[in-house]
């Protein structure tokens, strides 16, 4: 057994050694947290740089200047418009993409369908398959119904193609819910959809906020599927715009990151007013 004086000498270096491997966590985490934030600090520099100072000096030189007009010509060369156009595919995608699957997930999780588990590794199979090869068989169908180059087809895509992950992901969730509270309500005389809108929807919150911010994002930030549906130029979301904008100002840099500073506040600003959610789903999901 160890003695009084073996546990005081062992007492102080254990201490230090959890203070270095601590020192060592928060150093390692801060070094990778600047080297994520120096890509994004290089572009905010660019953005505010004239093009004589970006052209005489290059793109990695401290600034020598200061020219905010960047962010004027570079929402007046076509990201207004843009920026339309991504909030009128993003907002419908994303809200019938949570409605529709949640109300699967809700199937799925609360009652008894056959082939259930089949029909939702089929939704997880999906997912996993690439959408590259479906560009052609998409845009061929889109051309033959006569919706091609149109932003309903857009959104429909972007609803089909994201439908699978976020039934699985919500029927995960929903199962959960404690089947004693859907009784309760049944008892009370409330019927299937009562249940679903009154009670399990509150209940999965955190996880419809999280998927909210992951949709977002993905679906505001999409390039692939707007440039094999799309021809014309006006109706272009941000992300296709901003290849438009770049051969547009060739060699002016500077108006092309201040256009991606444009084009990422939309998701910064959805994130941050989701983050609380958008923690609280993943925590919730870590715990399950």
């Amino acid at each position: 057994m160890m003695t009084t004086a073996q546990y005081g000498r062992r007492g102080p270096l254990a201490g230090s050694r959890r203070k270095m491997r601590t020192a060592g966590f928060h150093t390692g985490a801060s070094a990778l947290a600047l080297l994520w934030f120096l890509p994004i600090a290089l572009i905010l520099l660019i953005s505010f740089r004239s093009t004589d100072d970006v052209l005489g000096n290059g793109l990695n030189a401290l600034p020598h200047s200061f020219a905010p007009g960047n962010y004027g010509s570079a929402w007046s060369g076509g990201l207004q418009g843009a920026l339309i156009n991504s909030a009128i595919v993003t907002v419908p995608a994303v809200a019938l993409t949570l409605l529709l699957a949640s109300m699967a997930a809700f199937a799925l999780s609360r009652y008894k369908i056959p082939l259930r588990r089949t029909l939702i590794l089929l939704m997880l199979g999906g997912n996993l398959l690439p959408p590259q090869i479906l560009l052609v068989p998409v845009a061929k169908l889109s051309q033959q119904f006569g919706l091609y180059d149109t932003l309903i087809t857009l959104i429909a895509v972007e609803v089909g193609f994201g439908l699978g992950f976020y039934v699985f992901v919500l029927q995960g969730f929903m199962r959960t819910i404690p089947a004693e509270i859907q009784q309760a309500a049944l008892l009370d005389g409330a019927g299937p959809f009562s249940v679903y809108w009154r009670i399990v929807m509150p209940l999965t919150r955190p996880a419809l906020a999280a998927l909210a911010a992951l949709s977002f994002t993905w679906i505001f930030n999409d390039l692939l599927w707007p440039i094999a549906l799309l021809v014309t130029q006006s109706k272009m979301p941000v992300t296709p715009a901003l290849l438009g904008l770049q051969g547009q100002y060739v060699s002016y840099w500077n108006v092309i990151a201040a256009g991606s500073v444009i084009a990422a506040i939309p998701t910064v600003a959805v994130f941050l007013r989701f983050q609380r959610h958008f923690i609280a789903g993943l925590n919730l999901g870590a715990v399950k």
